[in-house]
Formats: C-alpha cells, sequence, structure tokens
C-alpha cells in the first residue's frame, strides 16, 4: 500500500491548486478524482463552460443586434447551434488537459475513482476495474457541491433540468424558465436570452442577486429586463411537470398569494449548491458535519480530526472556486508549518452576464445594519470616454469608505469588463488602501479602470472630474 505525505480527495481547483502547492513545498502528494476528467465542476460543468457560452452567445447578440452601429452590416446570420457547443467542449477538455499536464509537471500521482475513508489514514479507491487503497499522513477533502433541487421537483435531467444540463443541451430552448434569480440562474439567462430564446426568471426574494449590494440588483433586473428577459420575483414554486415535451411550472405569490402558471419546453432549476459528501464515508475517519451538511472546519481548514483538512465549496463560506483556490494554498501551506491566513471579505463575487457584476468588501446595506458611518461615491460609466468608445453605457462603479479615515469598505460595479476590474479594488482593500490612494493613482486613458478612479475621486470630496 503506498503512502502519501498528503492525499487529496477532489480535483476541483481548491484540490488540483492544494495538491500541487504541496508538492511545491517538497510532500509527496496523490490526488484521487472519480471521474476521467481533472478540474471537478468548475472545469468540466460550471466556470469554464459557462464562460464559454457566455463569449460565444455575446458575440452572436452582437452580430445580430449591436455591429450595425459599428458601421459593419451582415447578410444573413445563421447559428449553429452544435458547433457552438462543440467549442465549448474543446475549450473544456483543452483546460482539463492542462490540469493533468500539471500534475505530472508536479509529480502528483492521480488516482480515478471513488475515494472514501476506510479509516483516518487510509482511502479506499474504488474504479471502474479495481479497488486499491492507499494511506496519507494527511488528507485533504475537496470533494466540491452539486446543485440543489426544490422539495417534490423530481430533475429528469430531460427537461427539468439544472446547470449541469443546460451546459450540454443539443438545442436552445424556445421558452426557457428558470428557478433562481442568482448568479447561476441569471448567467445562464443570458446565453440562452442572447440565443434567441424567450426566458422567464422565477426567484423567491424580491430581487435578484439578491446577496450583493441592492444597487446592482436594481441595475441588472432593468437592464436585463429591457433585453427582453421577463421576470416573477417574490413568488415561491409550488410544483413543476414535465409532460416529456413541455414543462409546467406554477408559483405563488408571496404577497397576494395568486398562483401563476408558465410553460416552457425546458425548466432550469438554479436555486443554489449544496455540499457534496456523499460516498465519502466520513464516519469511518469520525469526521463531522455541520447543521447544514458541511464538512466542519476551524479557522485553520482542519476537521475535528486533526491531520485532516477540507476545503472548497464542500466548508462554509461562498462556493466559489477562487474561494477554494486561496482555501487550498492555505491548506498546504498551514501543513507545511507556515502561517497563512485569507480575509473572507476580499473574495470578490462576480456574475458574468452582460453587463457583468462584481463586488468586493462590505455592501451599504451591512455598513448600515452594523452602524458604520461611511461616505459614497459613484461614477456611471456612461461618463466614461472608453465605455462611449466601445458603445458600452450601462452601469457604474460605487465606492464605499469609512467617514473619518477614507479606508475602502467595499467596491461595487456593474459594466462593461467589471470581471477584471475588481480585481484593483481587491488589492487595494488588501493593503488597507484609502479611496484617495486610489484617486491620486494614475490611470491610463481611455480605459475602463478609470472609472474606479473616478468614483474614489467622487468618494473623496466630491472631486469627481468627468462628471
Amino acid at each position: 500500500m503506498k503512502e502519501y505525505d498528503v492525499v487529496v480527495i477532489g480535483s476541483g481547483p481548491g484540490g488540483y491548486i492544494c495538491a500541487i502547492r504541496c508538492a511545491q513545498l517538497g510532500m509527496k502528494v496523490a490526488i484521487i478524482e472519480k471521474y476521467k476528467n481533472l478540474g471537478g465542476t468548475c472545469l468540466n460543468v460550471g466556470c469554464i463552460p459557462s464562460k464559454a457560452w457566455l463569449d460565444s452567445s455575446e458575440k452572436f447578440h452582437e452580430l445580430t443586434h449591436s455591429f450595425a452601429d459599428h458601421g459593419i452590416s451582415a447578410g444573413s446570420v445563421a447559428l449553429d447551434f452544435n458547433k457552438m457547443r462543440d467549442r465549448v467542449k474543446k475549450v473544456v477538455s483543452d483546460v482539463s488537459g492542462g490540469v493533468s499536464f500539471l500534475m505530472k509537471k508536479n509529480k502528483i500521482d492521480v488516482y480515478v475513482g471513488l475515494g472514501s475513508f476506510k479509516d483516518a489514514n487510509t482511502v479506499s479507491i474504488k474504479g471502474e476495474n479495481d479497488n486499491q487503497e492507499i494511506k496519507g499522513k494527511k488528507i485533504v477533502i475537496a470533494t466540491g457541491s452539486k446543485p440543489s433541487s426544490l422539495p417534490g421537483v423530481i430533475i429528469d435531467k430531460k427537461r427539468i433540468i439544472t446547470s449541469t444540463e443546460a451546459l450540454v443541451l443539443s438545442e436552445a430552448p424556445k421558452k426557457l424558465i428558470v428557478i433562481g434569480g442568482g448568479v447561476i440562474g441569471l448567467e445562464l439567462t443570458s446565453v440562452f436570452r442572447r440565443l434567441g430564446s424567450e426566458v422567464t426568471v422565477v426567484e423567491f426574494a424580491d430581487s435578484i442577486i439578491a446577496t450583493m449590494d441592492s444597487e446592482l440588483s436594481k441595475n441588472l433586473h432593468k437592464i436585463l429586463k429591457k433585453d427582453g428577459v421577463e421576470f416573477f420575483l417574490g413568488h415561491g414554486v409550488t410544483e413543476i411537470k414535465s409532460d416529456g415535451k413541455k414543462v409546467t411550472v406554477k408559483a405563488k405569490d408571496k404577497k397576494s398569494e395568486n398562483i401563476i402558471t408558465l410553460e416552457g419546453d425546458y425548466c432550469l432549476v438554479a436555486v443554489g449548491r449544496r455540499p457534496y459528501t456523499e460516498g465519502l464515508n466520513l464516519e469511518a475517519a469520525g469526521v463531522k458535519l455541520d447543521d447544514r451538511g458541511r464538512v466542519h472546519t476551524d479557522t485553520h481548514l482542519q476537521t475535528n480530526v486533526p491531520h485532516i483538512y477540507a476545503i472548497g465549496d464542500v466548508v462554509k463560506g461562498a462556493m466559489l472556486a477562487h474561494k477554494a483556490e486561496e482555501e487550498g494554498v492555505m491548506a498546504a501551506e498551514y501543513m507545511a508549518g507556515q502561517r497563512p491566513h485569507i480575509d473572507y471579505n476580499l473574495i470578490p463575487g462576480v456574475v458574468y452576464t452582460w453587463p457583468e457584476v462584481a463586488s468586493v468588501g462590505q455592501t451599504e446595506d451591512q455598513l448600515k445594519a452594523a452602524g458604520r458611518e461611511y461616505k459614497s461615491g459613484s461614477f456611471p460609466f456612461k461618463a466614461s470616454g472608453r465605455a462611449r468608445a466601445s458603445n458600452e453605457s450601462d452601469g457604474f462603479v460605487k465606492v464605499l469608505a469609512d467617514k473619518k479615515t477614507d479606508e475602502i469598505l467595499g467596491v461595487h460595479m456593474i459594466g462593461p469588463r467589471c470581471a477584471d476590474l475588481i480585481g484593483e479594488a481587491v488589492l487595494a482593500m488588501e493593503y488597507r488602501a484609502s479611496a484617495e490612494d486610489i484617486a491620486r493613482t494614475s490611470h491610463a486613458h481611455p480605459t475602463y479602470s478609470e472609472s474606479l478612479k473616478e468614483a474614489c475621486l467622487a468618494a473623496t470630496d466630491n472631486r469627481a472630474l468627468n462628471i
């Protein structure tokens, strides 16, 4: 039986990054993945394919809707859905292959099969053709999450689907009903709306992307509605049925209790994700779960069994690939005797619709609830020369700073390339920069990033220059 310094169960962004960092620190490492392709949910049925679909669908949408504004005329435009899908598959294959290369480069042993605990130091691996066991002085649980459903709703994976099935459909739905106005639901709403589908979103909360700043929610709702997306907010789904060809959804208005009935050819259930621990046999290792089914960990990502760690979607916190990566590095470095840390307040959140939405730090509602005195500065993209030149005028950047010290407490933006722009805000907040620090930093002109500088100027004695 082979013995390793570290055995990682799960090869998603948290798991494979943890394995690499452990190898860099001189440890002998094994990684276990139940699927043939490495990369976990993010690379195979999540972040990567969804972004590839978003990019392809945006190009199609621009060609059919906005290229004429740039003086570009096209003749008959045809959508080859299957070719678009095949491109997405190749992107996924290439990225997954890249992870396999990194495993070889870092001399990490890869085991394909379902990993489960035999005891606190032994992991059984059930493969297609054989079973084997390996030992680990330390073990990292990085098994991620799976899509959640609603009580009484059966996901048939044909007409009533999750994001996993939505990303490999063989056709664009004529009418798609999306249950859930969060990140996953809205990103796939954007994909299929751009490809010509009629899309209706049903959300139990009174706003979409409800965990983000309320101004972002209001603006994105307005923009998507203008693009033709229909919304039923404050509605709870009571029934979803399929006859094999169409889907019927019933939902109740929380206030009036009126029942609405919607029909479509597909229903996407995007009501969140749940930690995935099935088959791990955690009881054999003595590892405990919390009251929400997550693996319980301390501030060092250790479980109640000290040599067993857990990271990513399977533990508390936001279910984000980059959060999992940070935790993978932290666990590896802590095992090596270092003293790493993560400031979870500075893990950015991004919605890859168009315009993109990005946020880091505290929202206005959170600051108000905490009684924190703050000041706010905003700058609209319609006042940005770069945005105007690109025909992108929707959205804004908002900066929240401490009223006395001017330290940046939160940055919230909706507009072009915000997924990339938020990185500057995260860096600034990591070093506890003030709004004036960014305001006094030269930004190239014309760029989208100038809008962050202008918002910081607006937060600093209302000094914005271009509005």
